[in-house]
């Protein structure tokens, strides 16, 4: 069955709703609007108003109502419209949801998951075009997953549904269009392992979410000019399948990662360091990064694109560790 990545998270959502009374959505415009970007279409139809909330326009009171519902049983998942408006609700999620298990001893559990769009290239300027993926996955008590194929998006949020912490999920904008054929029987949710997306020997690419579509291009590039590279989605971003990219790196002795953040303070520089620390003598030439320019993301597409990390980047910089 073909499905696009945005059809995929609602049926995901909608066997949620389907198999268990205790999961609720909620958020701004998903009932009657369907979702900014449609992924609940048709859902409060299906489900109704008590299964299917639209909200106040306030993350900070939203979330904070997730937060409550979870602790009172219920499987809320929470819908924020795109990451830069999360920042309203940073409070509720890192000091509340993400310490409420540690500080109450294992005594009060917030089974939550956050859905939000993340990323840019799609022209809504500074403010809506943020990649914070690493501001969250620096945050213990969080599990925070980044799925970048429709397979993923399917299978992840049922088996987020069942953590006992709070998971936040990243959906990139520029991949809802994207289709797959995904399997039948679906195959079985992982959020512990990272994914080998194309095998190589002569570079490893890491990546995750919205940049593994360029990475996967870029490795194809690659493979005209005979250089064979390995191309790893992270999947999950905390915690981080440290063994997979060790492994990897042991193989190819060369790494690019591919992060949409800003590469001052952002997830490509961890992976670096996690990479220097353990792999140091597998390493035949510096870690390489290809991250979003260190501005405000523009508005103008020519701009934006410049901005971005892209397939070209991506492969120069893998030829630049193979020099």
């Amino acid at each position: 069955m073909k499905l696009s990545y945005r059809e995929a998270m609602r049926e995901a959502l909608r066997e949620a709703l389907r198999t268990d009374p205790r999961v609720i959505l909620m958020g701004e415009d998903i009932g009657k609007y369907g979702g900014t970007y449609a992924v609940t279409h048709g859902l409060l139809d299906e489900f109704g108003p008590e299964r299917v909330r639209d909200t106040p326009l306030s993350e900070a009171g939203f979330v904070g109502a997730g937060i409550g519902a979870a602790i009172g049983g219920l499987r809320p998942i929470v819908e924020i419209m795109t990451v830069n408006f999360s920042l309203l609700a940073l409070d509720q999620i890192v000091n509340g949801a993400a310490t409420l298990r540690h500080m109450s001893g294992g005594q009060i559990e917030v089974p939550l998951v956050i859905r939000m769009a993340t990323g840019a290239g799609r022209q809504v300027a500074a403010q809506h075009s943020h990649s914070l993926e690493n501001w969250y996955a620096h945050v213990p008590g969080l599990r925070v997953l980044a799925p970048a194929t429709a397979s993923d998006a399917r299978t992840m949020l049922g088996a987020a549904l069942r953590e006992r912490d709070p998971v936040v999920i990243f959906e990139h904008v520029q991949l809802y269009n994207l289709e797959e054929e995904l399997a039948d029987p679906l195959p079985a949710a992982d959020l512990d392992h990272a994914a080998i997306r194309r095998p190589g020997d002569d570079a490893t690419i890491i990546t995750y979410g919205g940049c593994l579509p360029r990475a996967l291009a870029a490795a194809a590039a690659l493979a005209d000019a005979h250089i064979a590279a390995e191309v790893i989605d992270l999947r999950t971003l905390r915690p981080l399948d440290e063994a997979a990219l060790l492994a990897s790196v042991a193989r190819t002795h060369r790494a690019v990662i591919v992060d949409e953040g800003w590469r001052t303070g952002s997830l490509a520089g961890e992976i670096a360091a996690l990479l220097g620390e353990h792999a140091f003598w597998d390493l035949d030439a510096p870690v390489g990064r290809v991250c979003s320019a260190e501005v405000p993301i523009p508005y103008a597409k020519h701009m934006e694109l410049a901005a971005l990390p892209s397939v070209d980047a991506i492969t120069a910089a893998v030829k630049a560790v193979l020099a």
